[in-house]
Order: structure tokens, then C-alpha cells, then sequence
């Protein structure tokens, strides 16, 4: 698979999870084999492309965490896992978007019009 059908196929599964995740009822049973893919699938990406796109992971991841936490608890599994391929700051909630004006486009944040 190619370097960018593998970022793809990581931002896929994270922002699927993330939606799946946010505060309603889920079936839980699912989230250890899909979490275990997030992280093996962020671990073969090269270093130099997930320093490209972490500020966007730790919001999405971060924002995934901050819907489990009241479900699963801070010690799970699932949320250590989640938090290996967090750096920085962490999302606050759920809906912590900080970027909701803003778009990435040819490496840069740009205002959406």
C-alpha cells in the first residue's frame, strides 16, 4: 500500500471511531480491535507524516477519548491505547473543535469564506 493510501485508511478508521464514539449508546465490544487498528496503522506511518497531520489526530483521538472516558473509564485499555498516539495538548470535550473555521489546504490552516 502506498504512503498516502495508508494515511487514508488511518484517518478513515479515526474519524469513524470518532463518530461512532460521540456521547450516545455504542456497543463497546467492537472498540479494542478497532483501536488496536488505529494504532498499528498510525505506527507504519513514516514519523514525517504523522508530524504533518498530529495536530488534526489529537483533536480527532482527543475528542474519541473525551466520549469514552465517562463509559470506559481512565485506566481501559482502549483510552491508554488511544492517548499512545496523542501528543500535545489533549481536545477538552467531545465537541472541541477548535478548528471549525478553519480548512488545511497545501500544508497550511486557511479560513473557510
Amino acid at each position: 500500500m502506498s504512503m498516502y493510501r495508508d494515511v487514508y485508511d488511518f484517518a478513515a478508521k479515526a474519524g469513524a471511531l470518532e463518530g461512532y464514539v460521540y456521547p450516545k449508546g455504542m456497543e463497546a465490544s467492537y472498540l479494542p480491535i478497532w483501536v488496536d487498528h488505529i494504532v498499528q496503522g498510525y505506527g507504519m506511518l513514516p514519523a514525517e507524516a504523522r508530524e504533518e497531520f498530529q495536530d488534526l489526530c489529537n483533536g480527532t483521538i482527543g475528542r474519541a477519548i473525551q466520549s469514552l472516558l465517562p463509559v470506559l473509564g481512565e485506566d481501559h485499555e482502549v483510552i491508554r491505547k488511544l492517548k499512545s498516539i496523542v501528543t500535545g495538548e489533549p481536545a477538552s470535550s467531545p465537541d472541541d473543535f477548535r478548528r471549525k473555521d478553519r480548512i488545511s489546504h497545501g500544508g497550511s490552516d486557511i479560513p473557510i469564506p
